[in-house]
């Protein structure tokens, strides 16, 4: 028996190709790749082995009998057109891939998960499986929602980023490169294709006179805002130390605030993006003042939950 249903956000970053650290830490196997040929109803594919130690006679039984399910019964990999009517069908499972809209779902069996991904277009690989031990899967998923922690070399937090997320980095000679992180557990971390510590990572950021800050995923390039201090228009853009001034002159704070929810809103920008954005450029990127997490829709910030006495302070 196999169930499928559409890939959350959180399952699609494990429908890539991953490091063999995480792919030891979260159950891969490897994967299958296929296309359907030009005339879009062949059946071609290759198998990758990521660890031969867990492709078992056992998962290779049930894999192969998953793929037939999913070619006969499902009709997900039986031709393009077949996949495209299902992928049209569950339009919740879209999402902007690497370089083109895919689509994301989830099969598990009783002991697998495997995570499909597929593209439709003709002249491309159309799928990507990845079976996992869906027991690993879960809960490297589970513990990735902590976030990865950026600290100091004595352990004093800096910030957090959801796994996934980018960070930039500002070298001693004022160069910058942005890197991708991976949760690997609360004390490891991938940044681009290195593995390390994160004390370890914090310790080499000071001894080479680095800096680290957030690129989260939550915030947009760029937005408008109005400048506290001076009730201007500016220009903020992610990343950016300071602002940018525009042309917009105008005397009645109504009318300044209306144009900005203006312009926001074409750029998809809420209320709560564009104080996180003012308080970073402002204050610093690393704050928790500049993650949309911490306001409401209305762009104010969120109080905290106050703690209860449970009756039993010594």
């Amino acid at each position: 028996m196999m169930n499928i249903r559409p890939m959350t956000p959180e399952e699609r970053k494990y429908s890539y190709s991953q490091s063999q650290q995480l792919m030891m830490q979260c159950g891969g196997i490897g994967y299958l790749r296929g296309d359907f040929a030009t005339n879009g109803k062949e059946f071609y594919s290759t198998w990758f082995d990521h660890n031969k130690s867990r492709n078992t006679t056992e998962f290779k039984a049930v894999f192969d009998e998953a793929i037939n399910s999913l070619r006969d019964e499902i009709g997900i990999l039986k031709d393009r057109s077949n996949m495209i009517s299902y992928c049209g069908g569950y339009p919740e499972s879209a999402f902007e891939g690497n370089y083109c809209k895919e689509y994301g779902f989830r099969a598990d069996t009783e002991n697998y998960a495997c995570l499909i991904r597929c593209n439709p277009n003709a002249g491309d690989y159309n799928f990507y499986v990845f079976p996992y031990e869906s027991k690993w899967l879960d809960r490297n998923i589970e513990k990735a929602r902590q976030g990865i922690r950026f600290i100091t070399p004595d352990y004093k937090e800096l910030f957090r980023i959801p796994d996934g997320d980018h960070i930039q980095i500002t070298f001693s000679d004022g160069e910058k490169a942005d890197r991708a992180c991976r949760y690997i557990d609360e004390c490891h971390v991938e940044v681009g294709s290195e593995l390390y510590h994160i004390c370890q990572f914090a310790e080499i950021m000071e001894r080479n006179g680095n800096t680290v800050i957030p690129m989260r995923s939550s915030l947009p390039e760029k937005c408008y805002g109005i400048m506290p201090s001076s009730g201007e228009i500016i220009i903020i853009r992610q990343g950016e130390q300071g602002y940018n001034p525009t042309d917009f002159n105008f005397t009645n704070k109504a009318d300044m605030r209306r144009l900005v929810d203006e312009v926001n809103g074409k750029l998809g920008v809420t209320k709560a993006q564009e104080a996180a954005m003012l308080a970073g450029s402002l204050f610093g990127w690393h704050t928790p003042a500049a993650d949309p997490k911490n306001y409401d829709e209305d762009g104010q910030p969120v109080k905290p939950a106050k703690r209860k006495d449970r009756g039993d302070a010594r």
